[in-house]
């Protein structure tokens, strides 16, 4: 089935994201996202969902298991069970990306205070 922004569910979180999304099933999740500049996401991991975040546009910074890396429009990066991980928009400009959870990660989170 065809789907746009239009016409998948829209939500927001933390300060001013937002997120659409495009498949949810119990095994598969398919999330468009747009983070405002300043914006971050909390530390978190998952017991079961392996995720991969794919930059349509801007840079974000991602801390995984305590390590830092930048991954720019048309890049992408896997994140594993497990991993403590957060993404970060320390830019000047909108960021949008597409994440993908295999299982999805309804139920699946577990927030964390620090890596």
């Amino acid at each position: 089935m065809k789907k746009t922004l239009a016409d998948v569910p829209h939500y927001f979180w933390g300060d001013g994201c937002e997120g659409w999304r495009m498949v949810e099933s119990d095994s598969l999740s398919i999330i468009r996202e747009k983070m405002p500049p300043g914006t971050s996401e909390q530390l978190h991991y998952h017991q079961q969902a392996q995720q991969f975040f794919y930059m349509l546009s801007g840079e974000a910074r991602f801390e995984i298991a305590g390590e830092s890396t930048v991954v720019k429009a048309g890049e992408g990066i896997r994140i594993m069970p497990g991993l403590k991980h957060r993404i970060l928009n320390e830019s000047g400009v909108a960021i949008e990306f597409i994440v993908t959870s295999a299982p999805a990660t309804r139920g699946d989170r577990i927030n964390c205070e620090t890596l």
